[in-house]
């Protein structure tokens, strides 16, 4: 004889998986980028990072550069002024120019791994698990990348880690890099030398690309912007992007654009996405908190990324 559970017992295990389920979508991990040459420690960003639950750390170890001799080299290597928390989960995340993969490269992977790895150990970033490749790739230089990557993401696995690269929009219709995930970048959609158009995020730019999203073999991640850029412009040619008010000679007649992903055109990706891939969007992800963008990012409400 069999024993039938009550309809009302029935009833609320029903409930608490779907509660579950809905406490599991509203949740998504929220994580940040973290894109200065120097790790301050200080109290804004701590703060910034506790107050928004913020789990996940991005950190830009070191850039990858061509020297003007031609060689493969470290640039740009990260200062850190005070410890990371212990808490933190940290992706150490290395740019590599484009430039490199047109150059030997046979060893760069072991190169990556062990700088990596040292970095790590050197300042007690213990909460590693995965290391994470920045690099805008092409056609023409795809088939050394993804070698390079399918050597780094092997002898990462041996340590333990995983490897994940970002995915800009116009590689969404490229080939699949070997790597365990990565992390979409919904930002610079746009040619940033464009004086009528916003390179950081125009939906008009991203919105096609987007359309090969949900057929992407890859488990992904979203990034999103909070950042903003000042455009120096003499006539329509842009001279370049002002990080500080005497980087650059300005001249009578000069032309500053501010350009910068205001909070309802993100939403509105957000939104695409989520159409288009709402696993996307179980992990969001801000670019970037640097100290400079901090402040931006509470006046404007940007937090509501990750909680709209």
């Amino acid at each position: 004889m069999r024993l039938l559970l009550p309809t009302l017992l029935w009833a609320a295990l029903l409930t608490t998986i779907m509660g579950c389920q809905e406490k599991e979508e509203q949740a998504p991990v929220r994580s940040a980028y973290y894109w200065s040459t120097t790790w301050e420690g200080d109290s804004a960003t701590l703060g910034f990072i506790s107050d928004n639950d913020i789990s996940r750390l991005y950190l830009r170890y070191f850039d990858v550069v061509v020297t003007p001799e031609g060689e493969v080299m470290p640039n740009a290597t990260i200062r850190f002024a005070k410890p990371v928390p212990d808490s933190m989960e940290v992706i150490p995340t290395v740019f590599i120019v484009n430039e490199c993969m047109q150059k030997d490269v046979s060893i760069l992977d072991s190169l990556l791994l062990h700088r990596i790895l040292q970095m790590s150990e050197t300042h007690d970033i213990s909460q590693v698990h995965e290391i994470q490749i920045d690099c805008d790739w092409t056609k023409t230089t795809q088939k050394t990348y993804f070698a390079m990557l399918e050597r780094l993401r092997d002898a990462a696995h041996k340590k333990g880690l995983q490897l994940s690269a970002t995915i800009r929009l116009h590689q969404l219709s490229m080939e699949v890099p070997p790597v365990d995930r990565g992390v979409l970048m919904m930002y610079n959609t746009g040619n940033v030398a464009d004086i009528r158009r916003n390179p950081i995020l125009d939906m008009d730019d991203a919105g096609p690309y987007l359309r090969r999203l949900s057929n992407y073999d890859l488990p992904l991640a979203t990034a999103y912007p909070v950042f903003a850029w000042q455009l120096l412009f003499r006539g329509d040619q842009l001279i370049g992007i002002l990080h500080g008010d005497d980087d650059m000679n300005i001249f009578p007649g000069d032309t500053i654009i501010q350009r910068e992903a205001e909070l309802s055109t993100v939403l509105q990706a957000k939104e695409a996405v989520t159409r288009r891939r709402s696993n996307a969007n179980n992990e969001i992800i801000l670019f970037d908190i640097s100290p400079q963008n901090i402040q931006r990012i509470k006046q404007y409400n940007y937090e509501e990324i990750f909680s709209h």
